[in-house]
């Protein structure tokens, strides 16, 4: 299956290489268009590789009340950041791929996984002294929305290389609209992600319904245990880069 997958993207990629190179040579705009929904089906397959913060994304939706709209808010605001990232990188300035990528090579940015990885350990530090100190709480939509962006902040790789091809050969419109399908592709796999965990957990819920005391007790553990892990990811992205 992983095979099929990294086979499957590799294949899209040069594809997609052949038809940037192609329209930078003066081919014009039908055929690039013709392909471009390819990026949509390479997202989405892109987003099932491992990475794209599935599993912080699953953590946060089981620990949080999130409903389905707020779920599928904070995968969409993931998935945007995720290739937006990208394309403010290499737009900006070429030059700031390298300061930014801290010469380890493409695919790897430490400035930005630091950020988003104390970020995320903050996050999750605030769930737990909510599930312990607090009596009540609240979850704000504008919460979730700012987790999906902080744990969006790692740019795509793919995404990059695709805007630099394109950039370097004089077509950066090209490269932005490839980002744009792209980002559709990965907030359809992303939601599908939070959805799923939205339903297994209010079903989970359901079947305590009948018991108050340990439906909150089982509440206030799941959070304990989603600020325990983000924290802990944090603490372990961080320490043994």
């Amino acid at each position: 299956m992983w095979i099929w997958i990294v086979e499957f993207q590799r294949d899209i990629y040069l594809a997609f290489a052949d038809h940037i190179k192609a329209f930078a040579q003066g081919t014009g705009w039908t055929a690039f268009l013709a392909f471009l929904p390819m990026g949509v089906v390479f997202g989405a397959v892109h987003a099932m590789t491992p990475g794209h913060s599935k599993t912080v994304l699953a953590t946060y939706v089981a620990g949080s009340s999130s409903g389905m709209w707020r779920a599928l808010m904070v995968s969409l605001a993931l998935s945007f950041t995720h290739v937006t990232m990208s394309v403010l990188i290499v737009l900006l300035s070429l030059p700031l791929v390298s300061i930014m990528f801290g010469g380890n090579g493409p695919g790897s940015s430490p400035i930005l996984e630091t950020a988003s990885r104390v970020l995320l350990g903050l996050i999750g530090a605030w769930m737990l002294w909510r599930a312990l100190f607090r009596a009540d709480h609240v979850h704000h939509e504008g919460e979730g929305v700012a987790f999906g962006v902080m744990a969006g902040l790692i740019p795509c790789p793919l995404t990059l290389f695709v805007m630099t091809f394109a950039v370097t050969r004089g077509v950066p419109e090209a490269g932005i609209m490839f980002a744009v399908v792209m980002m559709l592709g990965v907030a359809f796999t992303l939601s599908v992600v939070a959805l799923s965990v939205v339903l297994f957990r209010d079903r989970m819920m359901r079947l305590f319904n009948a018991l108050p005391r340990l439906m909150d007790s089982i509440s206030r553990t799941v959070e304990v245990t989603a600020g325990l892990v983000l924290v802990a990811v944090a603490v372990r992205e961080i320490a043994f880069r």
